[in-house]
């Protein structure tokens, strides 16, 4: 590829250090042309690196300066031109209306934090950045956080890209650094002297930290324009003898080899560089709780967190380090390893590399029919729901990563968030219309929309948006679904016409829809058995799941029996359940734990029977991701579950269960994995669930994992009837 990385020319410290890495390792492999707006220490530095510079220097001469740029481009004839800097993202802007070359930009700090502390810059500097940054084709944003505030910014969620920091460690010396028993032991921190760094906090921290260890000294690395405030701070709290002004220093490396202890007190951040350079020396870090830092930093285990302006919780900690050497070179140790294992200089360029291939395959379909539709009860709170929408759009986006998505939801902004893709309210009729006539598929997602128990008017929904996306031209599956119940006579006629001309392809979750969907007289559409979309979704890693059930207050160890109920217009026997657990606690080891599946509905209830409990029991009410909630059901002995996807999950995470029946998706789940431990919610008594507790653990061993592998393969129909349609439509 030829690559422009078009840069302002005054980048210093980390920005600095990301441009040139980044430029020297995909020069590797591509023809890079740095092109800078003026000359300085990054472009002297980019030659000494044998690297390709062009200098436009005309100062803010916009037309000189936008003459000499496209001549650089003519000449290159670029693949693609990657943006750095407030400066670069304005001229990147300008350039996009004289060339057909995707602009992209890497936004390496919050640009409405850039000039905190300095208003004649933020509204003219900064808020020319903000501008150019919404002209921009793609984004590269420098760790997860930095992404989620784009997309609540209202930047289009899939034309961001996220990529973390990366250092070269191929030179980095292994193991411990030698111990320090006497003398200084030194808090170092390499920062710019601004507002957004907080110097002050740390300052702060450390008068605190040295009353209790007079050994301490700080140093600190940077220039700007808080230097003289923060001195009278030093001398305001009595600490200006052990507080060290070093300037800019040049050599980072040996700088943090003289550091014991590497600190940031920031108020945000992205993915900061002087933490990674100080894991390169094997230095232990303290920073704050922002940005993309706690993806290095895990409290405890690669060093210690604290929440930004917490002087007190941060002054601890550089005690606690400043007085326990093995703690110090634990922590550097971990620190060291993970920074090295994924966080280097060549996993940057991969993903780098990666991103520019994508956005090359996105443009060349530029102008064609492209994406998909997603509709289904998204955004209301449901956990199974939503983990319907992660599996489907996971299952796509393996058929077609570049497959653009829009998803009809309750709550747009939140499911953009938690799914980074586009969203839509779901009544919002002229937007679902305008995006139908751009896109190839629609998919009706999952559960069981299909149905008139909570009205006539959710089904004749749900059917009028099956003729719309028909109308339209969208191919159409209904994804992995359930049929039913649908009481009314003409609403099964309604639905039967619909469902007869309109899907190209049915994929069922159930044999009881099947059933419901042949006595309606259904035929015309491909109509398969499949299973539930969310019973390939993998669960989270024991260390995850430990800690999910830490933060309900669950201890470590115990044997559990879970319940997932629901409030329900035919009430629960609360007596009942109460009973089956006390049962399953003395004849079987097993504590009671009532996780919910819907946030806030289901938190009451489990709460309710918790209190009436006379044996240990927890009531769970924190919201958890549908991995941690896999994670969470499969860790235990048995699930006794009312919602659905409580079965699916505890099946899918490895877990006998034991049905409560409300509506007949459930005794239909219970009857596809071959069990018939289903009890009916109306009549519901202990006796018949203490039973069926202790047939479902005289099977349990034999049957868990032979249910789950059969469920994860009939589940690949759904996605091969999807890669079917979509290769139909010529979309891949």
């Amino acid at each position: 590829m030829n690559i422009i990385l078009l840069v302002a020319g005054g980048d210093i410290g980390g920005g600095k250090t990301h441009i040139l890495s980044l430029a020297k390792r995909l020069s590797d492999t591509n023809d890079v042309l740095l092109l800078s707006l003026r000359s300085g220490v990054l472009t002297e530095e980019a030659q000494q690196m044998g690297l390709t510079v062009r200098i436009s220097q005309n100062g803010w001469r916009v037309k000189k300066d936008i003459a000499s740029l496209l001549s650089a481009i003519d000449s290159f004839r670029p693949d693609v031109i990657h943006c750095h800097g407030a400066k670069a993202n304005m001229f990147g802007a300008l350039l996009k209306l004289f060339r057909r070359v995707p602009v992209i930009t890497t936004v390496h700090s919050d640009p409405k934090l850039d000039y905190m502390g300095a208003p004649h810059k933020q509204y003219t500097y900064g808020l020319i950045n903000e501008l150019a940054l919404k002209c921009m084709d793609f984004y590269m944003a420098v760790a997860d956080r930095m992404e989620l505030t784009l997309i609540q910014r209202g930047f289009d969620p899939q034309s961001i890209f996220t990529i973390y920091n990366g250092l070269d460690f191929s030179r980095a010396k292994t193991g411990p650094r030698p111990s320090r028993p006497e003398g200084d032991l030194v808090v170092g921190v390499a920062a710019r002297l601004t507002p957004v760094k907080d110097i002050g906090t740390l300052i702060r921290a450390f008068a605190k930290a040295w009353q209790r260890n007079p050994r301490l000294l700080l140093s600190i690395a940077g220039n700007g324009e808080d230097e003289d405030m923060l001195r009278q701070l030093a001398r305001d709290l009595g600490v200006e003898h052990r507080v060290r002004f070093e300037g800019w220093i040049s050599d980072i490396q040996e700088y943090f080899s003289n550091v014991d202890i590497n600190v940031l007190s920031s108020v945000s951040e992205t993915f900061p560089y002087s933490l990674l350079e100080g894991a390169y020396t094997h230095c232990p870090a303290i920073a704050s709780r922002v940005g993309g830092i706690p993806t290095l930093i895990q409290h405890g285990e690669t060093g210690f967190l604290f929440e930004p302006g917490d002087v007190d919780s941060f002054a601890e900690y550089i005690y606690q380090l400043s007085v326990d050497e093995p703690l110090r070179q634990w922590l550097a140790e971990n620190l060291f390893e993970k920074a090295r294992k994924e966080f280097s200089l060549d996993r940057m360029k991969e993903v780098q590399e990666e991103a520019y291939r994508t956005i090359l395959r996105r443009r060349a379909h530029q102008g064609k029919r492209r994406g998909a539709v997603l509709c289904g009860a998204y955004g209301r709170g449901n956990a199974g729901d939503e983990a319907i929408l992660k599996a489907i759009l996971s299952q796509l986006s393996d058929i077609d990563p570049d497959l653009p998505f829009w998803v009809m939801s309750r709550t747009p902004e939140k499911t953009k968030l938690a799914n980074k893709v586009n969203s839509m309210y779901l009544f919002n009729i002229p937007a679902f219309l305008h995006r139908l006539r751009k896109s190839q598929l629609f998919v009706n997602g999952g559960g069981s929309l299909m149905q008139d128990v909570t009205s006539s008017r959710s089904l004749l929904f749900y059917l009028f948006t099956l003729t719309a996306a028909k109308v339209c031209g969208c191919r159409i599956i209904m994804y992995g679904c359930g049929i039913g119940p649908i009481t009314r006579e003409r609403n099964k006629k309604i639905a039967a016409r619909v469902l007869n001309r309109t899907p190209d392809a049915i994929t069922l979750r159930d044999s009881v829809s099947k059933e419901l969907l042949d006595e309606m007289g259904v035929h015309r559409p491909e109509i398969a058995l499949a299973a539930d979309p969310t019973v390939n979704l993998g669960r989270a890693g024991e260390a995850q799941v430990r800690s999910a059930l830490a933060a309900e207050g669950i201890p470590e160890g115990l044997q559990m029996i879970g319940f997932c109920l629901r409030n329900w217009k035919e009430a629960l026997n609360k007596d009942a359940i109460v009973e089956a657990a006390e049962y399953a606690y003395h004849k079987y080891g097993l504590t009671p734990v009532f996780l919910p599946i819907e946030i806030p509905g289901d938190v009451e209830i489990g709460k309710d029977i918790c209190r009436s409990l006379s044996v240990p029991g927890w009531a769970c009410e924190k919201q958890h991701t549908v991995e941690e909630l896999i994670g969470m059901l499969g860790s235990m002995d048995l699930v006794v579950g009312m919602r659905l996807h409580s079965l699916i999950f505890a099946t899918a995470g490895g877990a006998p269960v034991l049905g409560i029946s409300y509506d007949v998706k459930v005794d239909s789940f219970i009857k596809d994995i071959g069990s018939d431990s289903c009890v009916a919610l109306r009549g519901l008594t202990g006796k018949q669930l203490c039973r069926e507790i202790d047939r479902v653990i005289a099977q349990k061993s034999s049957r868990a994992g032979e249910i789950q592998r059969r469920l994860r393969h009939m589940e690949t129909i759904n996605t091969e009837a999807a890669r079917r349609l979509l290769q139909a439509e010529g979309g891949l």
